[in-house]
């Protein structure tokens, strides 16, 4: 009852008032937000806080409060309805806590400290809505899935590193170029984390594999794959730089546009010979 009465209200003026209340905010969105509650009110209130942590500092942050809620709000709130579920509103409540999530993220509400304690019981749950039919849903799993590489990945074992790529790669067949495009950064990210990583031999076999399915991407139809496709194999060309020429070197002639796989070449040549 209190949430109907009050959602509205929060929604239109909500602002700083919310940032003054959390300890209640934060009670409300955890007893209504279970997933076993009705899923309608469950998506209100979720694209309501979705709405409020886009304008955090103007709202649930307005006192400087939020981040000691953050480990209930990802716990509590935002992890059980990741889950997938079957129907309609479960697919667009999970697009709403992905979106939260983001909007944590992408406002530096959640520091590289706080991911590197959630992100093991959220990764296998973000990695799995890359696969969803919203395009925005797969689009923010991409992008988190690319932080979450980026403040932790270095810590990956083979396994993790292993499920990672093995989904961002199907993300580059995606029916959405953005989806695509964010899926070759965050593949980018991946090969910098191995770089320094004490498993990059181990992950030798599924870093040649990486590169050919790659090189196949790199002679895509759209100029902007192919491009960002360019930056992911010079990121990569650091692990194995003469893997990678073996393995250019028998495809560029059924390229298309070999233009790619040359300026592939040139670059691994001239980092080999800066680094003489």
């Amino acid at each position: 009852m209190f949430f109907r009465e009050h959602h509205g209200a929060v929604a239109k003026t909500g602002g700083p008032v919310i940032g003054e209340a959390l300890n209640n905010f934060i009670l409300i969105l955890k007893t209504c937000l279970q997933p076993n509650k009705d899923p309608q009110m469950r998506l209100k209130l979720f694209t309501i806080l979705s709405q409020l942590l886009q304008k955090a500092s103007e709202t649930v942050n307005s006192q400087g409060l939020f981040p000691s809620y953050l480990e209930t709000v990802i716990k509590d709130i935002l992890a059980p309805n990741l889950q997938w579920h079957a129907g309609r509103t479960a697919a667009a409540i999970r697009t709403t806590a992905v979106s939260c999530l983001w909007a944590l993220i992408h406002c530096e509400m959640l520091s590289p400290k706080e991911i590197l304690t959630v992100k093991d019981g959220l990764m296998p749950q973000i990695i799995a809505t890359m696969d969803e039919d919203s395009k925005i849903t797969r689009l923010m799993a991409c992008r988190i899935v690319g932080v979450f590489l980026k403040v932790c990945g270095r810590q990956f074992d083979e396994d993790k590193f292993t499920t990672t790529y093995t989904e961002v790669l199907k993300r580059l067949d995606d029916a959405s170029c953005d989806v695509r495009l964010a899926a070759a950064h965050t593949l980018t990210n991946w090969f910098k984390c191995l770089e320094d990583s004490d498993v990059k031999s181990a992950m030798e076999s599924h870093i040649e594999f990486l590169y050919q399915e790659l090189l196949i991407h790199l002679d895509d139809p759209d100029q902007n794959i192919q491009n960002a496709v360019l930056e992911v194999l010079k990121e990569g060309s650091v692990l194995y730089p003469e893997l990678l020429v073996k393995e250019i070197e028998g495809v560029v002639h059924k390229h298309q546009t070999p233009v790619y796989c040359n300026q592939l070449l040139r670059h691994i040549q001239s980092a080999k010979e800066s680094a003489l």
